[in-house]
């Protein structure tokens, strides 16, 4: 089994990852928390953890590691420490690493942050973030979806490298379209959007594959 590095494993999204990692018979998680006090709830489910702190070093974070998923967010306080640097130490130490693909978990609108009216600063941070992963060397999938929500799982997406159009997805569907993206066959080297849809979301991933 692959050992992946979940970064942001504590957040709403990371966490749902972590459980849908935790029974794949392909993956093994390793959940990247900041706090000692928050490896309690991931060890007491049997699920390894490591220490990182995105603001700090974080290169001994992917030693023993296969693949990486990047689901930090620092929910808009510190944009340019955590989504843009932040990320961009966590590209550096894959590198150092020999990771064997890198899965980012980006967001609709960081193509063009300056076409968007909210959330500009934070679009910036993805967008860099975004082009210093394509220019890494780095074998890459970017996941953009729209709107974050906390429906149940609907296993279907819509997906395409320009959606050209706004809407929701639910946080599981995102969950699971980066953890297919971590597949050898899926994804490589891409960029793309997700909404809620109509394709399974093994399917839509072939598009890209």
């Amino acid at each position: 089994m692959e050992k992946i590095l979940v970064a942001g494993a504590n957040g709403t999204t990371g966490k749902q990852i972590v459980q849908l990692l935790k029974s794949s018979q392909y993956f093994e998680p390793i959940a990247m928390v900041r706090k000692p006090e928050q490896q309690a709830q991931f060890e007491q489910q049997k699920i390894k953890t490591v220490l990182g702190d995105l603001e700090q070093e974080v290169t001994h974070t992917v030693q023993g590691v296969d693949k990486i998923i990047f689901a930090a967010g620092s929910g808009g306080k510190k944009v340019e420490k955590v989504d843009r640097d932040g990320a961009k130490k966590m590209i550096e130490a894959a590198k150092h690493g020999k990771i064997k693909k890198f899965v980012m978990l980006s967001s609709m609108g960081a193509a063009n942050p300056e076409a968007q009216e909210e959330l500009q600063d934070y679009l910036k941070a993805k967008h860099h973030a975004d082009e210093y992963l394509k220019s890494s060397g780095l074998n890459f999938s970017i996941v953009r979806p729209g709107t974050l929500n906390n429906d149940t799982a609907q296993g279907k997406i819509k997906l395409d490298e320009s959606l050209n159009q706004q809407g929701e997805i639910t946080r599981a569907d995102v969950a699971q379209t980066l953890i297919r993206a971590l597949h050898d066959d899926a994804a490589n080297n891409s960029t793309f959007e997700i909404l809620q849809g109509d394709t399974l979301i093994g399917e839509a991933l072939e598009a890209v594959s």
